[in-house]
């Protein structure tokens, strides 16, 4: 197997002071399907208490359901101590746990191929609620009653159809009818940032896709956007075919953007704000828009764009995943002119783009001075047209972009 030293020693610990400790939920799931992971989850029948008093290192987490994370060597472990979960009220966390057996803790667990622990000193897996067979079936399927189980924490609908995504599994019949039942009660009881942290998932395992489709089959989606509920399975996936093509590193709002196709650039905002994400995403995602709108206009020849509009947007750190996520709307034979198009305009345009990534243009205040301008409005504005000028007709010396701004109307007489 695959060593983990630390996470050995954390178990190691636990047992040398006569508890038992073993690895828990996912990394056992993953390991089983040769999927390498540093991800270690450990449970024992210790204190959490306890926990912290073997370990130097411990910051209590969720001390008030037994977790605690011991931090060995810069590596950071939850050791939770098995437990029931007694009374959930909020459809989110329990409201009263006790501390209970290895079994008793699997048993309170999501899914089958969740609920499985490992011993890494005897090699071996103890399975009480039959994950493994149900991890060679490839199916998902909820411990003991679904609807209970999604009743304690509604997250667990949006998590099973991101595992059967990302693993190719089938959602057995009455956990999916359980999800189908419950989709509409997903708020207010799941705060939308755990959502988010779904979809996140989703995208890192390239996954993000068929989990929005999947999720809308069973009436997740509308829930999370209600502006969609009523749209066609049909066409959400026409919407999404084209970000199986985005970059890897596109925001993974890119992709969730992918749903509302041709919504003002407001609306995105609100997207935003709703799902409650970072300014740098907002940023992005406005960046995208106004991105789509120039090349729409270049397209449509609508108006001549200048030489220098280009620039700034090429100078732009969103600029080339932007143009990736552009071009996958289009077909192949198109994109491929696409790209070319960009690359000989970027090479065209290096030395303004260089120029304006280092905030150094040609043309300065302290030669508008020598020129007789007095610093204020009229100086700002010709220092843009200055910019304008170097741009539009490749000038890179500051002489004639000078000799040019002298024959602006806003040059003072």
């Amino acid at each position: 197997m695959e060593e983990h030293p630390q996470a050995r020693f954390v178990v190691e610990t636990l047992g040398k002071a006569g508890f038992v400790a073993y690895y828990a939920g996912g990394w056992v799931r993953d390991f089983l399907l040769n999927h390498p992971s540093d991800d270690i989850d450990i449970a024992t029948n210790a204190p959490p208490e306890t926990v912290q008093a073997l370990f130097p290192h411990t910051v209590p987490i969720g001390i008030a359901f037994g977790i605690v994370l011991v931090i060995v060597e810069g590596h950071q472990y939850e050791v939770a101590t098995f437990r029931q979960d007694i009374e959930y009220k909020d459809g989110r966390r329990p409201t009263r746990i006790e501390f209970a057996t290895a079994i008793e803790d699997a048993r309170r667990r999501d899914f089958t191929i969740n609920g499985m622990f490992f011993d890494p000193f005897k090699d071996e897996i103890l399975d009480y609620v039959n994950g493994r067979a149900d991890l060679e079936a490839k199916i998902i399927r909820a411990i003991g009653n679904p609807h209970q189980r999604i009743k304690e924490d509604r997250l667990r609908m949006v998590r099973g159809v991101r595992l059967a995504c990302r693993f190719g599994f089938e959602i057995e019949p009455e956990t999916e009818k359980a999800i189908r039942s419950h989709a509409d009660e997903l708020f207010p009881a799941v705060a939308i940032e755990r959502v988010w942290q779904e979809f996140v998932k989703g995208h890192d395992f390239g996954k993000l896709r068929p989990m929005l489709i999947k999720l809308h089959e069973f009436g997740l989606l509308g829930a999370i956007f209600p502006s969609i509920k009523e749209v066609s399975l049909e066409e959400i996936e026409k919407r999404l075919a084209p970000i199986k093509d985005y970059p890897f590193k596109a925001p993974v709002i890119a992709s969730v953007l992918a749903l509302f196709p041709d919504r003002e650039l407001s609306f995105q905002i609100e997207i935003c704000k709703k799902l409650k994400l970072s300014n740098l995403d907002q940023q992005f995602v406005s960046f995208l828009y106004h991105g789509r709108g120039l090349i729409r206009i270049d397209m449509s020849q609508e108006r001549p764009i200048p030489l220098s509009e280009w620039a700034y947007f090429y100078a732009n750190a969103f600029s080339p995943i932007s143009l990736q996520i552009i071009a996958a709307h289009f077909d192949l034979r198109r994109r491929t002119a696409f790209f070319r198009e960009h690359e000989e305009r970027m090479e065209f345009l290096q030395k303004s783009i260089e120029r304006i990534r280092n905030h150094d243009p040609i043309v300065k205040a302290d030669l508008l001075i020598k020129a007789g301008i007095v610093p204020g409005k009229t100086m700002g504005a010709l220092l843009e047209e200055a910019d304008e000028i170097a741009i539009n007709e490749q000038l890179h010396e500051p002489a004639p972009i000078i000799e040019r701004l002298k024959k602006s109307p806003l040059w003072p007489v």
